[in-house]
């Protein structure tokens, strides 16, 4: 399973691109000093627009050009920001409530929608699909334009949705035509931020002298990256831990892949390789397994090691505070969402040194 899970990732880093414009909404109540609802907007990764306080806020110049030049769509997000969005989903958070017999403490809905673009298919993959207190309760099939309840709870609204013909219109429509149309306009206008690739920086970390060696990369884009480690030039499956793809406050991303040395011998280190992968990049980063390279608790923090806790840090604030969205961890492999970053802002403050 291991072998056939590392070759699909190498199938993937190799094969077209696919992009993708995802929709997280989150609605929470209990949560003290955090606003009832949050809801930002991302491609492949990267933050583009949320809601602010007032007015819809954008995270780049082209962003702002590409909503001045489409009024449609910037009325699109005002009226969801500000009408559509908070009355629907305190709404069904309050209604939900009812349903599961809850009173008061911490309840969060969640949304993840949106679409994914294959840049040389043309195929288009729509989504929609909604949590609620960390587990899955709604989907939207786009064969059949109707919606699977997940939890008993959600029955009774999956038959009032599945009725309302011109919403399951208006979903479809959106996933089909609008989102993908949206994601291509976005690559146009961002072209030098959403289809850049920067390479990572990549230092091998150690607790101690018996934990595992990490290597670990970060400061790559985009996230469609491979790390692994090869032992005579044969990739490794024992012995080996594969860490997930993060986000970088920056908007880049960082991984790591951990080797056990337990049962490695001091003269065969000069085996082992750790070789990352970044989609559409030829020439892999190899970097030796040598001890005297090993960054370890010991040392003085470095400015690397210092961004890689901020870089912790930040992740663990964005999914606290946001979202977690730890519904969808079940569906990544085919949508992958990456947390929303709009308390970046918040996290700089806590962490000026950073």
């Amino acid at each position: 399973m291991t072998k056939l899970f590392l070759l699909l990732l190498l199938c993937h880093v190799s094969s077209a691109v696919k992009h993708t414009l995802n929709y997280f909404t989150t609605a929470s109540t209990g949560v003290p000093n955090f606003p009832e609802v949050v809801a930002v907007g991302m491609i492949d990764g990267l933050q583009v627009v949320n809601c602010g306080t007032n007015t819809v806020e954008t995270k780049h110049d082209w962003v702002k050009k590409l909503l001045n030049d489409d009024p449609d769509q910037l009325q699109r997000y005002t009226e969801g920001c500000f009408e559509e969005i908070p009355k629907f989903f305190k709404a069904s958070i309050y209604s939900l409530k009812q349903r599961f017999n809850q009173s008061g403490g911490v309840h969060i809905l969640q949304r993840m929608n949106g679409c994914e673009w294959d840049d040389e298919t043309g195929e288009v993959v729509g989504f929609n699909q909604y949590g609620y207190d960390g587990e899955d309760l709604m989907s939207f099939d786009l064969r059949t334009s109707t919606w699977t309840a997940l939890k008993p709870e959600a029955v009774i609204t999956k038959h009032s949705w599945d009725a309302d013909k011109p919403r399951s219109r208006e979903n479809k429509y959106f996933l089909t035509q609008l989102c993908p149309d949206w994601l291509r306009k976005s690559l146009d206008y961002g072209r030098s931020s959403l289809l850049r690739t920067d390479l990572p920086s990549v230092s091998l970390l150690q607790k101690s002298p018996s934990s595992p060696v990490s290597c670990h990369a970060t400061g790559f884009y985009p996230d469609r990256a491979l790390m692994l480690w090869r032992k005579d030039g044969e990739d490794l499956h024992e012995d080996v831990d594969q860490g997930e793809i993060l986000p970088n406050h920056d908007g880049s991303f960082q991984m790591r892949v951990d080797l056990d040395l337990s049962s490695v011998k001091p003269e065969d280190w000069g085996r082992y390789d750790c070789v990352f992968q970044l989609s559409g990049v030829k020439e892999e980063i190899i970097t030796k397994l040598d001890k005297a390279v090993i960054r370890t608790n010991s040392e003085k923090p470095s400015d690397i090691t210092v961004s890689i806790i901020a870089a912790v840090v930040v992740l663990t604030l964005i999914l606290i505070a946001v979202t977690g969205f730890m519904v969808y961890r079940k569906k990544k492999a085919k949508h992958p969402p990456s947390p929303p970053e709009n308390v970046s802002e918040l996290c700089e403050e806590l962490n000026p040194e950073t």
